[in-house]
């Protein structure tokens, strides 16, 4: 069968096998059949996840019926114990009596050594265990946070990866950014053969423990010392193992957003997340703006001002973007893809950027709706 490609504002992309898809080339809403290898499958290793907890607690959640959409359990000192859910806004007490110091201490025993960002895990799983220290340096709170393999978000940007070209993913904590990348680095090794290197700061992406979970596939892990290491390893894996694809999460400083445009220059396919919930977020931040092309401040002729009909004194991209697609994460299933040089250049100049809406229907089915005007809160 012959590859497909579909094209974004005439801009090639290399020919892979197809995704199956139902809409003709000329029309602007497109819908994706999930391909039989994405079918959404989680999977969650539950049990591990509530070892670590007290017993009464273990117990309850076990018999909980909304399990499945548990997020994260809170732990703090002299307080109720809760659990938080999927699509919940607040959380639910577990039980009246408060945590003790000895149920957090029984916890500390049960997962790994706590970094210098003071996040553990449980070796083998994608687990996620936080902790709040007092003034001298006693853990007082724990977030244990459920970690999840889910495939099946794949289809959601299947297409965009054909073109090889690097994606920023913004959204807010908890939309599931991390899971998105886990599945990237599967399907990237294991279907399209590249060469993947992980940069795993918190362990988070690959689980805890020396050997990385499955969810990742093929992909290596380099794991990170400490946090304010993490542009120098991602240097480090272009520099002695020869990836064709880098996957980091949570790009926060100005010396991450440097690495990410060296390796860009290198060639390497970038596959990252970023604090902020929107383009705008990232073009208002200094530290981050980089990583779209950075802002500068021009000053125009008379004619030019003219022209244009705006004011002397402008706002413009400085440089080409370090990633050529910016999706905004606005719920887990419903994406706002950009052509990042595109969209930056039209709201520099106040103008509503054409974005592509990918969301998912009633039967689950991905449904990408070209050439929406964008007016940064809704479509």
């Amino acid at each position: 069968m012959a590859g497909v490609c579909v094209s974004w504002g005439g801009e090639a992309c290399r020919f892979f096998p197809p995704v199956r898809r139902r809409f003709p080339v000329s029309s602007t809403v497109a819908s994706l059949a999930l391909p039989d290898s994405s079918a959404m499958i989680i999977d969650d290793n539950l049990g591990a996840f509530l070892k670590i907890l007290p017993r009464d607690l273990r117990h309850r959640l076990l018999n909980d019926s909304r399990r499945n959409q548990l997020v994260e359990v809170i732990m703090d000192l002299g307080r109720p114990p809760e659990a938080r859910y999927l699509g919940e806004p607040g959380g639910q007490y577990l039980r009246n009596n408060e945590v003790s110091m000895e149920e957090l201490e029984d916890a500390q025993e049960l997962v790994g050594e706590f970094g210098a960002d003071n996040r553990a895990g449980i070796e083998g799983t994608l687990h996620r265990i936080s902790a709040i220290r007092n003034r001298k340096g006693f853990i007082v709170g724990l977030t244990c946070r459920v970690g999840r393999a889910v495939s099946g978000h794949i289809d959601m940007l299947y297409d965009l990866l054909h073109y090889g070209k690097s994606i920023l993913f913004v959204g807010r904590p908890g939309v599931g950014k991390t899971t998105v990348l886990r599945e990237i680095a599967r399907v990237l090794s294991d279907e399209f053969q590249k060469r993947v290197v992980i940069i795993d700061t918190s362990n988070e992406i690959g689980g805890d423990g020396d050997i990385p979970h499955s969810a990742i596939g093929g992909s290596r892990r380099m794991q990170v010392p400490k946090p304010s290491l993490q542009h120098k390893v991602m240097i480090e894996a272009v520099e002695n193992h020869m990836p064709q694809v880098i996957i980091v999460d949570e790009i926060g400083t100005e010396a991450e957003a440097l690495a990410c445009r060296t390796i860009a220059e290198r060639g390497v396919m970038l596959i990252g997340t970023a604090h902020g919930e929107q383009l705008q977020n990232i073009i208002k931040n200094p530290t981050l703006s980089d990583l779209i092309g950075g802002i500068e401040t021009v000053t125009l002729g008379d004619e030019e001002a003219r022209a244009r009909r705006s004011q002397k004194s402008i706002l413009e991209r400085k440089a080409p973007p370090t990633f050529y697609f910016l999706i905004e994460m606005r719920e887990r299933d419903y994406w706002i893809a950009h052509q990042t040089e595109k969209s930056v250049d039209m709201l520099l100049r106040g103008r509503n950027p054409m974005v592509e809406v990918r969301r998912r229907d009633d039967e689950c089915k991905v449904v990408i709706e070209r050439w929406k005007a964008y007016d940064g809160q809704g479509i």
